[in-house]
């Protein structure tokens, strides 16, 4: 029954790769990285790659350590795991596979020499034994989510321990998996271990047939956020009169609902007289921030505000200091550290439509306070230990949220206690990353 159910799968990832070749054209047209090595995709390697071929597959020890981190918060969760493997696995080479550009273009910061980043392999039978046959690695980290049937399957046959880290499963994907029991229970039940972030993803998780070896928690929690963005945020912060708020990875509708709640609380200053009325205290008592989420929609987020009658200085443009404007837009990846440190406050992206919320780790590592959505399911727990902890708050909706943070932002001594609160929240559930590279390298150890 599994080998039908597995061919039945290839079958129908094979005849729909056209449909990712023609995605991918798409996509390329506005985010360039997508046009970046197609072929990869497809397990198709240029000859430059036959180079690392004789290394990758001699003594164990210099294979690689193969990471899949899909997009960018898995990067991101991948560089501190990655950072501890180094320190416990002295010369390792890594193979870091990604399925999106904004991972790919993150990853490349964690290379080093020897190290070989690719796409990840469409989940077809030919693509991936061309991966695996090829590049051969010693163990296979998936990060967080990602979980395919044909990968696992390949894994197996290849002898490769697959391993999923940082693990979460919400609701929804639980759901999911059950309805598709007969593909993915197999996949679940193929993985060397399992890692969970926390004892309900752990329960999730064995529903679908994963055996989960040890409770974590989340990597995110050892995140240090750079520490030169985070001193130069401030320093543009205390030179600015107002408090900043930031609305932090904003997903498409959710500026639309920010601009409106903006609109009901502050008419004037949407009525194209921003900058008078904040002058004669009938605008907006405080700096906005606005960081899109997709790099794509940059340029829509500046059309939006400026459409609402608003003044935008985006940080590509910024020489030396933010721009005089009445909304910052921040256009830039692997700043997040900087946005945060410029901020007093921050609202919660992703959480104000069903979309499962952002990460507020790095948040409050930070020291930002957020004020959050009720949609927080893909970071329940985070979402759970924060408000608790009083480095986030809940509220309805944007409205509440605009009037919260705006509130909070206008606070000096309510902020600097939140904050103080926030950094001790981090703190207290730092060690999951030396966790979860220890036991990787014991199953490195049995494998030899």
């Amino acid at each position: 029954m599994q080998r039908i159910a597995l061919w039945l799968y290839g079958l129908v990832t094979w005849l729909a790769t056209p449909l990712l070749l023609r995605k991918l054209r798409r996509r390329a047209r506005t985010e360039s990285g997508y046009g970046v090595a197609v072929g990869e995709r497809l397990g198709r390697y240029p000859r430059s790659m036959d180079s690392v071929v004789p290394l990758a597959s001699r003594d164990p020890a210099e294979r690689f350590v193969w990471i899949h981190a899909v997009s960018l918060g898995e990067t991101r969760a991948a560089a501190i795991l990655l950072k501890e493997l180094r320190a416990l696995l002295p010369g390792m080479r890594l193979l870091l596979t990604h399925g999106t550009a904004t991972g790919r273009a993150e990853g490349a910061k964690l290379l080093l020499p020897g190290d070989v980043q690719v796409w990840q392999p469409w989940d077809t039978p030919r693509a991936v034994r061309r991966f695996l046959r090829l590049l051969r690695p010693s163990i296979g980290i998936l990060m967080e989510t990602e979980v395919w049937p044909n990968l696992a399957a390949g894994c197996r046959a290849q002898g490769v321990p697959l391993v999923l880290a940082n693990a979460r499963l919400n609701e929804k994907s639980r759901a999911g998996a059950l309805r598709l029991s007969w593909l993915s229970r197999p996949a679940y039940a193929g993985l060397a271990a399992v890692w969970a972030q926390t004892e309900g993803d752990a329960q999730r998780l064995r529903d679908v047939g994963a055996r989960v070896d040890g409770v974590f928690g989340n990597l995110k929690f050892d995140v240090v956020p750079d520490a030169t963005q985070r001193a130069q945020g401030r320093a543009w912060r205390d030179a600015d009169p107002r408090p900043v708020v930031l609305l932090a990875s904003s997903r498409e509708g959710e500026e639309a609902m920010w601009l409106e709640a903006l609109k009901q609380k502050w008419p004037p200053a949407l009525a194209g007289q921003a900058q008078a009325a904040i002058e004669s205290g009938a605008g907006m008592p405080v700096q906005w921030l606005v960081v899109p989420r997709h790099p794509q929609r940059f340029d829509e987020v500046q059309r939006l505000c400026e459409d609402a009658g608003l003044r935008v200085s985006r940080r590509s443009q910024w020489v030396g200091a933010p721009g005089e404007a009445d909304v910052w837009l921040g256009d830039s990846l692997g700043e997040m550290a900087l946005y945060y440190g410029l901020a007093h406050v921050a609202v919660l992206g992703g959480s104000f439509a069903p979309l499962g919320g952002q990460n507020l780790i790095e948040a409050a590592a930070c020291g930002c306070p957020v004020v959050m959505g009720p949609h927080t399911f893909n970071f329940a727990e985070a979402a759970r230990l924060a408000e608790e902890a009083g480095a986030a708050q809940r509220v309805a909706d944007m409205a509440g949220a605009v009037a919260a943070a705006c509130a909070l932002a206008q606070d000096p001594q309510q902020r600097a206690r939140l904050a103080a609160l926030c950094e001790t929240f981090t703190e207290s559930h730092r060690g999951a990353a030396l966790s979860t590279a220890m036991a990787v390298a014991g199953l490195l150890r049995s494998a030899d």
